[in-house]
């Protein structure tokens, strides 16, 4: 085995460079087609995730391997080679091993135990297969890194140690002030992209009760899909797609946005975002104003209680506007307990009984009530939902939060620069690092690095035997060829032997051979699984004068055997 993997991931570069060197799917299936096109290489596997870029292959020689990957990595990637060569790790054989099963259990992640990894490895493996480019080595390595990662997961409780990237990601939105439960309550979402990371995302969101996921993605049929999959999870989330071209408007009236596509330029520039935020700052403005000339108004009006006025001009401004008045109205449930209706009336399920309810009411309080109505449901549409009574969402500085936004791209989907615009909080995968840069190891991720070693040991163990089989092999064709040889030269010396005596004649034989051949072949394979144990089978090669064409014929008839099998 000459196992060899050069990569780099969120621990060896900053995220403006992981940005730029991200790998599209039409430059992964060149990439490994050129890897396997170069000398040094025989099997190829790239795992590309928003945080990670590893070229994983068997190579013939370290060093002309490592520049070659190298090379090759900076060509596909579209970074100078010059330049991407100071974040670039290698991992060589048995730590390659290592490496990648800490990957699979979540050791490396970002967010120590998330278990997306797994499905990103099985995207790598089924790639490799798909374009003949993983041979036995990788094949093995990949199943058994998939073994090893849900083996972590069922035995530990590394789960614990973290949560999923989306999760993660939440809790970061919601700055530590509450449960991520509390503050998604009743919120709108906007999520973009209908691919794996924004699957989950919009099943985290709906898992932890937000009122409605919007899903906007380029391709229709996917973002139907995904929308299909979200009302039929059993959360009770309202669901609906939406071309892309609306993605504008929607932001004017969700609450949280969370994007991870594909895309290689921005997909929500800073300028679309503080023209959103400003819409729905003006709107409320204007509602504000028009609730305080109610407010000043109302000792001018016959029979109005200028109490109740001012009851509802503090409504209204705290909720965002006034809409058309009307007197029979349903509640809307999701208006804070805090706000009050002006009008002393119950709010019943149904407008049938919301009518009944309000029979023998003044006109003036119908239409005060239905005004409250209505402004309520503007509220639930348009501003943050107030889980206190004191408090509203809000940034590190204290400033109210009115758009929250998630960006789990690589590259990244959102302007960066929409942090700095009032009313917005934005997360991106460089926040993110940074506030997991020190999180705490759980007890469990000793108990899973336990694992790792055991299974890096019995990985190497068992290629190693394998590497001697092909000899191994060999020699027991060997030897088969002498007892047929020597089997054929009794034939012509006795040839009145019948049928039964020459077939116990050559079945003695062979069981002699078998006897002779069996412990050094057992215990040779033994021996070559230890570390160093290689060299066994160059010695059996040498004491036997085995052909080393027979022994490339038997290997190469094996790796043959195991791709087909695994593709």
């Amino acid at each position: 085995m000459s196992l060899l993997v050069v990569g780099l991931s969120h621990r060896s570069a900053p995220v403006s460079v992981l940005e730029r060197a991200s790998l599209s799917a039409d430059a992964k299936v060149k990439l490994l087609h050129d890897t396997l096109a170069a000398e040094p290489a025989t099997e190829a596997a790239v795992l590309a995730t928003c945080n990670r870029i590893e070229l994983y292959a068997d190579v013939d020689k370290f060093h002309a391997g490592v520049a070659e990957l190298s090379t090759l990595l900076a060509q596909h990637s579209g970074v100078a080679l010059e330049e991407l060569t100071p974040y670039l790790y290698v991992h060589y054989e048995d730590r390659a091993v290592h490496h990648l099963f800490s990957v699979a259990c979540g050791l490396d992640s970002m967010v120590v135990g998330e278990g997306q990894i797994l499905g990103q490895i099985k995207d790598t493996l089924a790639l490799g297969q798909e374009l003949h480019t993983a041979g036995r080595l990788l094949n093995d390595l990949f199943q058994q890194a998939l073994r090893v990662g849900k083996r972590a997961h069922s035995e530990t409780g590394i789960d614990r140690a973290g949560q999923s990237l989306v999760t993660f990601g939440l809790e970061q939105l919601t700055a530590g002030r509450e449960p991520v439960e509390s503050w998604a309550a009743g919120k709108r979402a906007l999520v973009i992209g209908a691919g794996s990371m924004s699957s989950l995302a919009a099943a985290t969101l709906a898992r932890v009760g937000v009122a409605e996921v919007v899903v906007a993605n380029r391709t229709a049929e996917r973002a139907d899909r995904l929308v299909e999959i979200l009302v039929a999870s059993g959360t009770g989330v309202a669901a609906r797609a939406v071309p892309m071209a609306g993605v504008a408007d929607e932001l004017t009236r969700v609450d949280v946005v969370v994007s991870c596509t594909g895309a290689t330029g921005l997909v929500l520039t800073g300028d679309e975002i503080a023209a959103a935020v400003d819409g729905a700052v003006a709107e409320e403005s204007a509602a504000a104003a028009a609730a305080s000339d109610a407010a000043a108004a109302g000792p001018a009006l016959d029979g109005l209680d200028p109490e109740v006025v001012a009851r509802l001009a503090a409504v209204a401004a705290a909720g965002g506007r006034l809409a058309d008045l009307g007197g029979a109205r349903t509640i809307s449930a999701t208006v804070a307990a805090g706000d009050g209706c002006p009008v002393d009336v119950p709010a019943p399920a149904t407008t049938a009984a919301g009518r009944a309810a309000l029979t023998g009411v003044d006109a003036t309080s119908l239409e005060l009530h239905g005004t409250w109505a209505d402004q309520g449901e503007a509220a639930a549409h348009r501003q943050p939902r107030k889980d206190t009574a004191a408090g509203t969402r809000g940034r590190a500085d204290g400033a109210p939060v009115r758009l929250a936004l998630l960006d789990l791209a690589m590259p990244r989907d959102i302007d960066a620069a929409a942090h700095r615009i009032p009313g917005v909080r934005l997360v991106d995968i460089e926040s993110l690092a940074e506030a997991s840069a020190d999180a705490p190891m759980a007890a469990d991720v000793d108990a899973v690095r336990g694992i790792v070693a055991d299974e890096v040991a019995a990985f190497g163990a068992a290629q190693r035997a394998a590497h001697i089989t092909p000899t191994v092999v060999a020699l027991r064709a060997m030897a088969a060829e002498v007892v047929a040889m020597e089997v054929a030269r009794l034939d012509g010396r006795l040839p009145e032997l019948d049928q039964r005596q020459r077939a116990e004649v050559t079945q003695t034989v062979r069981r002699v051979v078998d006897k002779l051949l069996h412990a050094p072949t057992v215990r040779v394979k033994q021996l070559a699984s230890e570390p160093g144990g290689a060299g066994y089978a160059e010695a059996l090669r040498e004491l036997f004068d085995l052909d080393p064409q027979t022994v490339a014929s038997v290997s190469r008839a094996d790796q043959d055997h195991d791709s087909g099998r695994a593709s």
